[in-house]
Formats: C-alpha cells, sequence, structure tokens
C-alpha cells in the first residue's frame, strides 16, 4: 500500500483515485490490487477491501442459493408444538398472520417487512445487479439497484427474527413437547449463504464494475 506520507499532495489526486479508512478516518491513495490481495490501513490496519476471484459467478450461486431457500424458510413449520394433546405447526408466515389476526396489525407488518418482504427485495436487488455486471447490459440501472439494496440492509433482521425463535423454543421447553421443523434447518440456512453472500460480493469491485472501472471483476 502506498505511504499515505508520501509528498505527493492528495487533494491534487481525483476522488476515483483516493479511498478513506472507515475505522480512522485517514485519507491515503487508492491501491490497485492484484487478485487475492487485501488493502489494509497503515494506521489502524482495518480492511479497506479485498480483490477476490470470480465475484460475480460466487455472488450469483450464493444468491440463487438464497432465493431457492427463501420459500421453504418462510413456509415451512419451523417448530411443531404438543401441548395437552394438541398439535401446532408454525411458521414465519403464519406467525405474522397470527399476530394480524390478534389485532396486532402494525407489529404483523413490520415481522413481515423484516423477516420476509425485505430480505427478498434485498436478493432480487443483489440478483439484478450481478446479472447486470454479468451481460453487461443496464449498468445504469444496477447502480441504482445497488444504492438501494446498501439501504435495506440495516432492515433486514433475519438474525434478530431467528433469536426471537430460539428464545421461544427454549422458554416451551419444559411447558410442551417441541420438534423442531424443516423450516427451521432452511431459515438457518438461508441466514448463512446471506452472511457468506455479503462476504463474497466485494462492495469495492462491484461498485468499480458497475461504473464501468473494472470489466473483469468476474475474473
Amino acid at each position: 500500500m502506498p505511504d499515505p506520507s508520501d509528498t505527493e499532495r492528495l487533494s491534487d489526486l481525483p476522488l476515483n483515485d483516493l479511498v478513506a479508512c472507515h475505522e480512522c478516518d485517514l485519507l491515503m491513495r487508492k491501491p490497485r490490487l492484484a487478485h487475492g490481495e487485501k488493502a489494509e490501513c497503515p494506521r489502524c490496519g482495518y480492511e479497506l477491501y479485498a480483490h477476490r476471484h470470480n465475484v460475480v459467478e460466487r455472488s450469483l450461486a450464493l444468491v440463487i442459493a438464497a432465493l431457492l431457500l427463501y420459500v421453504p424458510a418462510n413456509f415451512l413449520p419451523i417448530m411443531q408444538l404438543n401441548l395437552l394433546g394438541q398439535s401446532s405447526q408454525d411458521t414465519v408466515w403464519s406467525g405474522v398472520v397470527g399476530l394480524f389476526d390478534t389485532g396486532m396489525q402494525g407489529i404483523s407488518v413490520v415481522v413481515f417487512l423484516c423477516s420476509m418482504g425485505i430480505p427478498l427485495l434485498k436478493l432480487l436487488c443483489q440478483l439484478l445487479v450481478l446479472l447486470t455486471i454479468r451481460l453487461n447490459i443496464g449498468r445504469s440501472y444496477g447502480l441504482l439497484l445497488y444504492r438501494i439494496y446498501h439501504h435495506l440492509r440495516d432492515w433486514g433482521m433475519l438474525e434478530v427474527y431467528l433469536m426471537g425463535v430460539l428464545v421461544a423454543i427454549v422458554k416451551l421447553a419444559d411447558m410442551a413437547a417441541i420438534t423442531v421443523g424443516l423450516g427451521l434447518v432452511c431459515f438457518i440456512s438461508l441466514l448463512l449463504v446471506q452472511v457468506w453472500l455479503e462476504v463474497a460480493m466485494s462492495p469495492h469491485q462491484i461498485w468499480q464494475a458497475l461504473s464501468g472501472e473494472d470489466d473483469h471483476a468476474g475474473d
């Protein structure tokens, strides 16, 4: 990485040649990386970005896997509850419907958006962004969709919903017989795939590919 104390004044460089550390705000010249290399801040050691292999192809595979898991994760039973001879199967969708039917419409809308609606929108935005790069069409729309995706990131709360499910299972374990359903396995798999996707889909390379600075993001 170039030394930030270089005698060349940073203010004379174009913005595209500069990068700022997200942790300590150090402004420095943007280094050019080879495949597999990563740039770190010389002051605090924070990883600025990395240049990964086959970003688009790997990310596309993960997005498709996440979309395939989305339906079973939300509509297959998460758990089966047996209490006093009565049995019920609960899914993410039935939880939303149950809240709505009991008069908590506002909470049901929030749960639907954070656990089903926004996660699906995020995946669709990622899919379309990657397709614009892979097919080299409509990259201006890809830029817009990628901005929308970044605004949606903080609203998709699958991990919070999962924690709520696990807490419910622990609290009900002494009161009823609980059987974990296939939906919970799919839900956890969906969460893990999305976390992996966040790592694999290098923002630096995606932004460069969408702006036309790097036409080899898939290499």
